[in-house]
């Protein structure tokens, strides 16, 4: 059973020989050795947001992320039932390699799991998609902060539909310095298959930021004036889509918890 869509779009990538350190961390989740959230783990290692759902609905999906490529950059898609992303991590599980999923059943988010072991079925398609831990490291190295200031947030931005998919864009928020700010932009814009360059830097109410529910990062205190708030695309936004299309299961990462896979962020960056 194979899925009908035309993959023949998707971005030539090489993982890295094994073993390293995408591989390394992948077992300590699996051995619930590592718990938390995926930034700050295997640096310098594309990590990817997932968005699991039956095969009746790949279709409009995959049409859902080509629209919204900027939130939604497609790195590998597996065929039904498969639990290995044989492009980007060759021997990994994706059932038990996260940390943390989270799991919808007809629209509503049940408790998060520490593997879906449990709720596999061999109808199910996994998107990978870029996440924007990828460049946290490059931040890193011009020195700009990544280990706090930053929150999953709603916006009122819409989506472009595809069948039963649509909804809000959610964002990643950071909190830099102007002179960060400019430099961060112009180091993201260089990853493309991790969301890119920002897509609104300033007053949060401009994009119809819900500061007041974050759905990662803890409450949102006031923003301090030498600070400078900044929106990165987020590759939550499927959750949303899933949400609003209330499939009878959707599973995606929980959050900030990412997977992780071979292949090297440097290999992604544009000259």
């Amino acid at each position: 059973m194979r899925i009908a869509v035309n993959l023949t779009g998707l971005p030539q990538l090489s993982a890295e020989p094994q073993p390293n350190e995408g591989q390394r961390v992948r077992s300590l989740i699996r051995q619930a050795t590592i718990t938390g959230t995926s930034r700050g783990q295997a640096m310098g290692f594309l990590q990817c947001n997932l968005a699991i759902l039956p095969k009746a609905h790949a279709e409009d999906f995959w049409l859902y992320c080509q629209r919204n490529a900027r939130a939604c950059p497609v790195l590998e898609v597996t065929q039904p039932g498969h639990t290995e992303p044989q492009r980007l991590a060759p021997g990994a599980d994706l059932r038990t390699d996260c940390a943390r999923y989270a799991v919808f059943i007809h629209g509503q988010r049940q408790a998060d799991q520490t593997d879906i072991v449990d709720v596999w079925r061999d109808d199910l398609v996994t998107f990978l998609i870029g996440s924007g831990i990828t460049f946290d490291q490059a931040f890193e190295q011009a020195g700009i902060p990544t280990h706090a200031d930053r929150w999953v947030v709603t916006t009122t931005l819409p989506t472009q539909a595809a069948g039963i998919f649509g909804g809000p864009l959610i964002v990643t928020m950071r909190w830099l310095t102007p002179e960060h700010a400019q430099l961060a932009s112009e180091i993201s814009a260089r990853f493309p298959l991790n969301h890119g360059a920002p897509i609104h830097m300033g007053d949060p109410a401009e994009i119809g930021a819900d500061l007041d529910h974050p759905l990662f990062g803890g409450p949102v205190p006031a923003l301090p004036k030498e600070k400078v708030a900044v929106f990165w695309a987020c590759g939550v936004t499927p959750q949303a889509a899933a949400e609003a299309a209330a499939l009878p299961l959707f599973i995606a990462h929980a959050p900030a918890h990412s997977f992780i896979t071979d292949v090297r962020a440097a290999g992604l960056m544009t000259a």
